[in-house]
This record gives structure tokens, C-alpha cells and sequence, in this order.
């Protein structure tokens, strides 16, 4: 169906450790295509068929795109772990009123996604006097 988002693409400047780091981060499968830089992302690791998206070199020093939202679990352990594995917090975890948490991340060569946890209840917490 046109219109459909098919799949999406990472770059970096070291693809195979962004390979390990979203493994890592998110349990994807990551498939090295045979002679090629470039890994396919299974985002459902039991699933052989369906490829996600992928990831290779940056094809030019600064493309432009659209932010990525990835629903994870806990979002204050996918904060950690990121920190851990050399991603940067780039808007720190705000409410989403009534409807859920989030975060924007940089990854270890620079770009950007979201991590996003769905929550009901959650509220911005009221200034300190």
C-alpha cells in the first residue's frame, strides 16, 4: 500500500559496532548481507523474514531525516544502558502527558532516535520551588 513505511536505515561511520550497540540496546537481530557493508535488522528476532530496516556507512557527512521512536520497556534502563555504550542524551526523559515517557538519544556515531515508554499516568513532575 503506498504511503506505508517499508522499512528505515542507520548510518554511521563504524556500522558493525552500531550493530552490536542496537543489538545490544534493543535485542535486534542484526544479518551481515554477504559481501556488502551493509547488516539487515530483524526488530523481531524470532522472525527470519521480516527485515525491519538497515544499517551502513553514512553516505554523505550530514544527511538530514526523521526521528525514529523505539518503544522499549523501561526507558530509565534503556537511558543507562545507551550511557553505557556510548550514546548521548540529547532531550533528557520528559512526560508526554497521560500518554507515555521519552527520551531522544544519539547513538555512538551521532544519530539520532527516541526511546518510548507508554505510561498512562505519566505527568510532568511540578517545578522545584
Amino acid at each position: 500500500m503506498t504511503g506505508q513505511l517499508t522499512h528505515f536505515e542507520i548510518y554511521g561511520d563504524e556500522p558493525e559496532q552500531l550493530a552490536r550497540f542496537y543489538s545490544a540496546l534493543f535485542g535486534w537481530r542484526m544479518e551481515r548481507v554477504e559481501g556488502l557493508d551493509y547488516w539487515r535488522m530483524h526488530l523481531d528476532p524470532t522472525d527470519a523474514d521480516t527485515v525491519g530496516g538497515g544499517l551502513t556507512y553514512r553516505p554523505q557527512a550530514d544527511p538530514k531525516g526523521w526521528l525514529q521512536f523505539v518503544h522499549v520497556e523501561s526507558i530509565d534502563d534503556s537511558i543507562i544502558l545507551a550511557e553505557r555504550m556510548g550514546a548521548k542524551v540529547m532531550r533528557p526523559k520528559t512526560a508526554v502527558p497521560r500518554t507515555a515517557w521519552v527520551a531522544v538519544l544519539a547513538d555512538p556515531s551521532g544519530n539520532m532516535f527516541a526511546v518510548w515508554q507508554p505510561d498512562a499516568t505519566a505527568f510532568p513532575m511540578p517545578e522545584p520551588d
